[in-house]
């Protein structure tokens, strides 16, 4: 979006010179910070439960408990955090949540070295850490339209999967390899050290940032946390990208709590296979951020992201059926999730661009609040869920509840006007008509 204002009227049309982002230096800063980041954070994704189940021998219920607390500040603080956003410039945000998160990683390696490491103070680490999370996801979904035009944010956040990618693809195995060699509340000091780097590289960024609003007045935040509501859940595209991505991620959440239980304790596998399952499915994630693009040239926008939503939900059926650890169940496995993480992906890319271009910049933290308070408020749940049912049920049933519930989550984009989208420049002329026929309001896209 235009660095200096962000309406969803003044959109320009998408350029057709992708790769034009190499022009643009902070981005490449902030691009590179974050890369290291993402890569350090995949090794505490599965370094930091493989500390719970090894080391600390968690039940399904502690990992339910862990789980949650991290994703539990977006349930709870998100909607006035944005508001908070809203009225703080970005940037500043952004280097203090990852300087914080730093300091907190640093604490489990330390703990561990002193003998003091405790399942309570990883629910404590994993509470705090969680809230830095939310204000940096929170600001950084702010702050990156007004670093880029809005005909680069395709590739923008295409050049960021692919990040998210290469760390995912590069991070599990290192994990693996870190834990086997020096344990695994040892490897999240990898974690630690990332934020320090993405911290710097926000420092060298020199976009200015727009003015933010004028400081909270309290008797107006109930009103603006509203705002953000509407802004969010009466666009017919932003509610059913919300009501998807929550669904998907309460059920995914009920399988990843007691996958990892699963895959010790049933599969027997080691910390590096566990790697190679996460690692191959970014490869897949990699693969769909490349060919997304070209395959909504030739289809739409609309039927690619239902197509890879669709992919992404159907594939993990398999999990449930896996009870061995021969090769062949491994391979299907593989499979899974090389397939998964094509959907993710081409889904994500488009969704993000899409929600970028519709919400004006002045409303961005407290829209991308209300929509976090539901996308990622489901993932505490879902892990809350998947634990207590891990207890209850056993693992392998509760594979099978998480596995078909997700088969449901695509329903929310069948059953909107996203698989009728063309292409994005579609819906900017959508906007322009519904912007010229409404006169003097905010304008949150086609309301019902």
């Amino acid at each position: 979006m235009p660095k200096e204002s962000a309406n969803t009227q003044q959109y320009t049309r998408p350029s057709t010179r992708f790769g034009a982002l190499w022009h643009y230096p902070d981005f490449l800063k902030l691009w590179t910070g974050e890369t290291v980041s993402l890569i350090g954070s995949q090794v505490t994704t599965l370094a930091l439960p493989l500390t719970a189940v090894i080391l600390l021998k968690a039940t399904p219920v502690q990992m339910g408990l862990l789980n949650a607390v991290g994703f539990a500040p977006f349930l709870f603080l998100t909607l006035f955090a944005g508001v908070w956003i809203d009225h703080h410039r970005r940037r500043p945000i952004l280097v203090a949540t990852n300087i914080g998160r730093g300091v907190l990683l640093g604490l489990i390696p330390l703990f561990a070295l002193l003998g003091m490491l405790r399942i309570e103070y990883l629910y404590i680490i994993a509470a705090l850490a969680g809230c830095l999370t939310m204000l940096f996801y929170l600001a950084f979904q702010a702050f990156l339209p007004t670093l880029l035009p809005r005909e680069q944010l395709v590739e923008g956040n295409s050049k960021l999967s692919v990040s998210q990618s290469v760390a995912e693809i590069g991070g599990p195995g290192l994990a693996g390899i870190l834990v086997q060699w020096i344990s695994a509340p040892l490897a999240v000091v990898v974690d630690a050290l990332s934020f320090f780097v993405a911290a710097g590289s926000l420092l060298l960024v020199r976009t200015p940032e727009p003015r933010p609003a004028a400081s909270i007045d309290l008797r107006s935040l109930l009103p603006e946390i509203s705002e953000g509501f509407r802004v969010t859940f009466l666009n017919r595209y932003l509610r059913a990208f919300a009501g998807e991505a929550a669904s998907y991620n309460l059920f995914w959440q009920v399988i990843l709590t007691v996958f990892m239980l699963y895959a010790v304790r049933e599969l027997h596998y080691s910390s590096g296979i566990i790697g190679l399952l996460f690692a191959v499915g970014s490869v897949g994630a990699l693969c769909g951020a490349a060919l997304t693009s070209p395959v909504a040239r030739r289809i739409g926008v609309g039927f690619t992201i239902l197509g890879a939503a669709a992919l992404s939900d159907a594939t993990l059926l398999v999990l449930p059926g896996i009870t061995s650890s021969t090769p062949g169940a491994l391979g299907f496995l593989l499979g899974a999730f090389f397939l998964q993480g094509i959907g993710i992906t081409g889904c994500n890319v488009h969704v993000d661009s899409i929600r970028q271009t519709l919400i004006p910049d002045r409303l961005r933290g407290r829209a991308n609040a209300s929509y976090r308070l539901l996308v990622s408020g489901a993932l505490p749940v879902g892990a809350l869920l998947g634990g207590f049912l891990g207890a209850w049920i056993g693992l392998r049933l509760t594979l099978l509840v998480g596995a078909l519930g997700l088969l449901s989550t695509w329903l929310w984009i069948v059953f909107s006007p996203v698989p009728k989208l063309r292409s994005p420049s579609t819906l900017v002329d959508e906007l322009a008509t519904s912007a010229l026929e409404k006169p003097g309001e905010t304008n949150v896209g086609m309301l019902d």
